[in-house]
């Protein structure tokens, strides 16, 4: 049994608006989130900086737009294969040695990117980090449902997951500052000092971690007796209401597939926006590496607080689907008025980009409130895991179609649409969700 869920008569279910019970979980949030947050920054900004080192990279080593977008999505190849393993291991072994595991490989392998001189070394240093870094997101995911019940996940998981467009806001700037300022340093191009100085945060959060995570609630020393035993009866509370706990219903549950399918939708949106950003803001008529760095701030500062925002009414409304399908719809719109734009309204181009980010973090963020209210224990380790890999996959096609896309038509717009009829499937299909499994 994972020692922070033991076996406790299911108590009666706590009242949200307790005083005392919202100040215990406004300390259990400050101990956990801002690290686990700071995690997922560095491990987002690795994942993602490929597409500001496509700025020099491809002319520098002669790749293709295709190379590129293969290179880039293969990462999710490596992230498939081992995304299940990886989240039955944190659930045996503890979250804190897993993610130190996976922090310390990831950093070694993403500084390594500076080393690469042909496509075939692109592509296996990118499926070499998506093994490495398999497991963080969907690990924390189940780390998190072993301290809040479901009716507090909402604004916690869109905390925790505004690491994504934080990872922008930071990334942007720094990453255009580095390719603007550091080309020829050392003999190095700025591409290279690029995913060198960009490693060594997830390196040093990495050793954090083995000091500061508790593997879970009964370990916490700075909790007392007392609210060990309301963090622990509330969990279990939340827990007594699912009809999921096994491994083996993780990956049998028909839910679980639906909810694959659906996250694939959305995953296309996401990284058309994390892979094709600072190249469609390019195409807008901006070349300066440090102003398209800079300007990549403004969509994804938007979507942080759209995050917090849309997570807050969630939790209030205890409704679930709509605030997953909304959101998407309103990135669909987005997408088509930066198309509409192009490059003869920067303006506009960038207000079309700003909503389509929002709108993508947004879904996703909120999309994580589904599977862990239909599974808890053992089924959701392997459910949450399963349902992140299959729909990461939507990672390695969509890179690979848009830049195939680009080399044919020599235009991003059809791409761009087909970003935009991804996340209106997602939504749709999310509004045919049974009602009474997901509003918890």
């Amino acid at each position: 049994m994972n020692p922070s869920r033991p076996a406790l008569a299911t108590p009666p279910r706590y009242a949200p608006a307790d005083e005392a019970q919202s100040a215990l979980y406004a300390r259990v949030t400050w101990r956990l989130i801002p690290l686990l947050f700071l995690c997922y920054v560095a491990a987002y900004l690795d994942r993602v900086n490929v597409g500001f080192a496509k700025l020099q990279m491809l002319q520098d080593l002669h790749f293709s737009e295709t190379v590129y977008g293969l290179g880039a999505g293969i990462f999710f190849i490596g992230y498939f294969i081992f995304e299940v393993p990886s989240n039955i291991i944190l659930h045996k072994v503890g979250a804190r040695l897993w993610i130190v595991r996976v922090m310390i490989t990831w950093a070694v392998i993403s500084a390594c990117m500076m080393f690469t001189k042909t496509p075939t070394v692109f592509y296996i240093l990118r499926f070499l980090l998506g093994l490495a870094e398999a497991g963080l997101f969907p690990g924390v995911i189940l780390y998190l449902t072993y301290w809040y019940p479901s009716e507090r996940r909402g604004k916690i998981i869109a905390l925790f997951m505004t690491g994504i467009p934080i990872s922008g806001v930071i990334g942007g700037p720094l990453s255009g500052w580095i390719l603007h300022s550091m080309g020829g340093v050392s003999g190095l191009a700025g591409w290279q000092w690029l995913f060198l100085i960009e490693a060594i945060p997830s390196f040093v959060l990495g050793v954090v971690v083995i000091l500061m995570l508790d593997r879970g609630i009964e370990q916490a020393k700075w909790l007392t007796d007392d609210e060990k035993r309301t963090l622990i009866a509330n969990v279990a509370a939340d827990a007594s209401g699912t009809t999921s706990h096994s491994f083996k219903d993780g990956f049998t549950r028909p839910m679980v597939w639906a909810l694959c399918v659906i996250y694939l939708f959305f995953i296309m949106g996401l990284y058309g926006v994390s892979f094709w950003l600072p190249t469609l803001i390019k195409g807008s008529g901006v070349k300066d590496p440090l102003t398209i760095g800079l300007l990549t701030t403004l969509p994804y500062a938007a979507a942080a607080i759209s995050m917090i925002v849309v997570g807050r009414s969630s939790d209030a409304r205890r409704e679930r689907r709509w605030h997953v399908a909304v959101p998407g719809l309103i990135g669909t719109a987005g997408w088509v008025v930066a198309v509409a734009a192009g490059s003869s309204n920067v303006t506009l181009a960038m207000i079309g980009l700003t909503v389509a980010t929002m709108g993508v973090m947004t879904t996703l963020c909120q999309f994580w409130c589904l599977p862990t209210a239909i599974l808890a224990g053992a089924a959701a380790a392997t459910g949450v895991a399963v349902v992140n890999s299959f729909g990461n996959l939507a990672g390695f096609v969509s890179p690979y179609v848009i830049g195939w896309i680009i080399d044919k038509t020599h235009s991003t717009d059809l791409g761009v649409y087909t970003l935009a009829a991804c996340l209106t499937i997602g939504g749709l299909l999310v509004l045919a969700l049974p009602k009474r499994l997901v509003n918890r």
